[in-house]
């Protein structure tokens, strides 16, 4: 294998020992001789997943395996993998077989005209309605709704990436899903969508399910927060702090109508909303300071870092 291989395949592996040997023969045979590697990032898997990608990697050079020590979620086996990757274009699929490997070969020719992120998105998607496709749809459409980025499919794995692009990624939770709006948000980017083939699942089972639609609204609120309020954490916090002394307001203004009807219990029942009061007010003094810090930060590494301005992401 070439030490520097032009196209860098990247495959997270959770529980998956039975398609592991039909996806490197469907990617052998999708890309041929080009320069490429394949990872395999074995998540923590308990079957013989790890095995069964050792021995594939053994007999062939073009093959490289990352083990995970437990496992930690798509999203971190996916950094993982960028972190070993040595293309200057780098393909993420899912090792379920549900992806096809002969639309990478697409995806790199349209990241070759100039595009920093080529997203896939799944026609014919062979997934059950109700546990699948419905929350899917609805994610999308929240997805496109608060990040702006309009991207109909965030949950495709089938992505090709420029190098660069994946220097200036950070990835945690499950951001994966996001990587489209943060891409967007990170650099002036170039990203584009074309439409892959879906196919159904052979072996196993979903590792994805209703159970996860909290934990994407949580991340989801997060990327919401890096979009809007990273440049100007001052903003966010400014109307946190508005929001508290509002409260703080109310409690008051309860506390002197309590007052004023004068009883014994009337009054200690006043002190309760005093007390309330001045703990909103002192929330609302606290996080106008915090934003006020956090806007010098920001001020600061502009300044150390040469950064003068962002343009917003380019997307066809």
């Amino acid at each position: 294998m070439s030490p520097s291989p032009r196209l860098s395949i990247l495959v997270p592996l959770f529980n998956e020992e039975e398609s592991v040997a039909a996806l490197v023969q469907a990617i052998r045979a999708a890309l041929g001789r080009d320069r490429w590697e394949l990872i395999l990032v074995d998540d923590g898997s308990s079957d013989g997943t790890f095995d069964k990608a050792s021995e594939a990697a053994s007999s062939d050079p073009h093959i490289r395996v990352v083990r995970l020590a437990k496992n930690y979620g798509q999203t971190i086996a996916l950094k993982a993998g960028f972190d070993h990757a040595r293309g200057s274009i780098v393909v993420t699929m899912d090792g379920d077989l549900q992806n096809d490997p002969e639309d990478i070969p697409r995806l790199v020719a349209k990241t070759e005209e100039g595009y920093d992120l080529v997203v896939g998105y799944r026609e014919g998607r062979h997934d059950r309605l109700v546990t699948r496709k419905i929350p899917s749809w609805v994610a999308n459409r929240l997805i496109r709704t608060i990040t702006r980025v309009p991207i109909r499919d965030n949950g495709c794995t089938l992505k090709a990436f420029q190098r660069e692009v994946l220097q200036e990624l950070r990835l945690y939770s499950d951001m994966h899903r996001f990587i489209p709006a943060l891409v967007a948000s990170s650099a002036s980017t170039r990203i584009a969508e074309i439409p892959v083939r879906h196919h159904p699942r052979r072996f196993g089972h979903s590792k994805y399910g209703l159970s996860r639609i909290w934990k994407v609204l949580a991340d989801l609120l997060a990327v919401m927060m890096i979009r809007w309020y990273r440049d100007q954490p001052l903003v966010m916090f400014a109307w946190s702090s508005a929001a508290a002394f509002v409260a703080g307001l109310s409690f008051l203004a309860a506390a002197l109508f309590v007052l004023a009807r004068g009883s014994g219990v009337v009054a200690g029942g006043s002190m309760v909303f005093q007390g309330a009061s001045l703990l909103w007010f002192g929330l609302a003094g606290y996080l106008l300071i915090v934003g006020l810090i956090c806007e010098v930060a920001v001020r600061r590494y502009r300044g150390a870092s040469g950064w003068v301005g962002e343009s917003s992401g380019g997307y066809r």
